[in-house]
């Protein structure tokens, strides 16, 4: 197995968990934890490698994939009630599965011998539309639109230091590329959460009245 296909197990198990406790905090039954599981945890990289033309899509390739996020469906079901606040748990497992899968996306655009400006867009889909598709269905407000905080800007300067660290006319390997990436991703996210890093929103001004 290599380091890409680990960093894709990765985010899909700590995603997997996240869309579990969302169908947790929904109160829906065992195939509706497993059908937010594998549907947070795919969606991303499966969006990625259509766009990637890359055939089979990562889980059809190993479906194994599929039993790991039912596997981690099935252990929130029994041990969710066990959490004391289940929407910052999510919140944290997220910023976990966005640093991985960002991680992911990139890495594998760099592999597939794609452009800086490619990887970066594979970067931010890999990362955000998981966990964007579970909080849509789960009629939620998605994490990655919550108003200033910092989301899609995590995964956009993750995988610029993917891009970065790839490109430049420097010795950094796909791991240490990977792990600076995860590490930037999560840093920014982990701020946003606990120190209420956030951009600065729109603000309209009513319109001039004219007689």
């Amino acid at each position: 197995m290599t380091a890409l296909q680990l960093l894709d197990y990765a985010s899909v198990l700590v995603f997997a968990l996240t869309g579990a406790l969302v169908a947790s905090r929904a109160q829906l039954d065992i195939v509706g934890f497993a059908f937010f599981a594998c549907l947070t945890a795919t969606g991303g990289g499966t969006l990625r490698d259509l766009m990637l033309d890359r055939n089979p899509i990562f889980w059809m390739d190993d479906p194994h994939i599929l039993g790991v996020a039912c596997a981690a469906a099935v252990l929130v079901f029994f041990t969710a009630h066990l959490l004391e606040s289940r929407y910052k748990a999510i919140v944290w497992l997220d910023a976990a599965a966005l640093a991985v899968a960002v991680a992911a996306g990139s890495g594998i655009a760099v592999a597939e011998g794609q452009s800086l400006g490619i990887v970066l867009v594979m970067g931010v889909l890999t990362g955000c539309a998981g966990g964007l598709m579970r909080d849509v269905v789960a009629n939620e407000v998605p994490l990655v639109l919550k108003q200033g905080e910092l989301y899609v800007t995590c995964a956009f300067f993750g995988a610029l230091t993917t891009g970065l660290a790839t490109f430049l006319p420097q010795t950094v390997s796909a791991a240490q590329a990977a792990l600076a990436c995860a590490a930037v991703t999560f840093c920014l996210r982990a701020g946003s959460i606990a120190f209420g890093w956030r951009l600065p929103v729109y603000k309209g001004f009513p319109p001039r009245y004219k007689p």
